[in-house]
């Protein structure tokens, strides 16, 4: 377990928080920098960092190198991704939406009043802190997918109460309010959360949901006044993290928070790599 006390301005974090990275094996060149700079980052006291991935040696080797808890993801809901048909014949998104409901589903994993969630292919690259006071912070960027939001008006039964977009790559879950969400869900459609958010998308769409918009826009709609908003100012690299010099690691330390290696072309069906 990791409990680090830090003190930054004025205030003591004394609250811990986990730190839920969903992971499959193609995230192994960068899941290791994305663990590592959580740690030198994220001005939180961390209880614990939860790996939530497929049973894969690697990967559970690398959890007990990192000192992290791994937990297999077929246990964190009541289905898996087998259960997702999301998919057309040129792409297929099943992976990518299972680990959003994973995210969703970590309430049920983590111990720790809050958890923060993080793709496994996005580094800190710059101090980030999650609570001010009584107010969350949110990282947040001007552009979306408007089909998010047709499915948010879907699920939620309202509009978006947002202009700016929450998808960053990492946010952080107050469990209490997760639970709310899914609560809302289910009363709303008598049916499971995550069968409701299945049934809501439109599924011949590559971008049909977003836990991120859906979360921040449901706190957004009821306590805009608790939620503190940020620019994430997240670059996209085409490289790997081990190629980046001190000196252009510098100089992107300038001008963003975070890097993310995306790797669309995993979204192909002609790929042999599982999507995220």
């Amino acid at each position: 377990m990791i409990l680090i006390h830090l003190i930054f301005g004025d205030e003591q974090m004394t609250t811990p928080i986990d730190v839920f990275i969903p992971a499959i094996e193609k995230d192994l060149a960068t899941l290791p920098h994305v663990i590592d700079a959580v740690r030198k980052y994220v001005r939180h006291p961390i209880h614990e960092i939860i790996i939530v991935a497929p049973r894969k040696q690697r990967i559970v080797d690398l959890c007990t190198k990192k000192g992290c808890r791994f937990v297999n993801e077929d246990t964190v809901l009541p289905i898996t991704k087998k259960d997702i048909h999301y998919q057309s014949k040129t792409w297929d998104r099943s992976g990518w939406l299972y680990q959003q409901l994973l995210k969703l589903g970590g309430d049920k994993v983590c111990s720790s009043k809050y958890y923060l969630v993080i793709d496994a292919d996005t580094v800190l690259i710059r101090p980030h802190t999650f609570k001010t006071g009584d107010k969350t912070v949110f990282y947040c960027r001007n552009w979306s997918q408007p089909e998010y939001f047709n499915t948010y008006k879907k699920l939620m039964g309202k509009s978006r109460a947002s202009k700016r977009s929450f998808v960053t790559h990492y946010m952080l879950f107050e469990k209490a309010k997760v639970k709310h969400l899914k609560q809302a869900i289910e009363s709303k459609h008598n049916t499971s959360w995550y069968s409701a958010i299945i049934r809501s998308m439109n599924k011949s769409k590559q971008f049909a949901f977003s836990e991120f918009e859906t979360y921040g826009n449901f706190l957004y709609s009821s306590e805009p006044g608790r939620m503190v908003l940020k620019q994430a100012n997240n670059k996209s690299l085409h490289t790997s993290f081990s190629q980046i010099s001190p000196s252009k690691m510098s100089s992107l330390q300038q001008k963003y928070r975070s890097v993310s290696f995306h790797e669309r072309k995993g979204y192909s069906k002609a790929s042999k790599v599982r999507p995220k």
